[in-house]
């Protein structure tokens, strides 16, 4: 997949994100940038939640959108 593929899918699914988790800032989704490790840190700052809890939420949100790829 190529880099302008990666980066227009983060785009797309970001808005669904913020829908699933609706805690997490578009400040937020700017550090992230398509990133898993930010992603995962900024989930855990913002829900107040462990890291096993946080990889929990994204894996069960990647299987309902197999379609989404992180940039890293």
């Amino acid at each position: 997949m190529n880099e302008d593929t990666v980066k227009g899918n983060w785009k797309q699914f970001k808005g669904k994100m913020v829908e699933q988790w609706g805690k997490l800032t578009n400040d937020d989704f700017d550090v992230i940038d398509g990133k898993r490790e930010q992603f995962l840190g900024k989930l855990q700052e913002r829900q107040g939640i462990a890291r096993d809890a946080a990889e929990k939420q994204l894996k069960d949100w990647q299987d309902r959108h197999p379609d989404f790829r992180f940039n890293d």
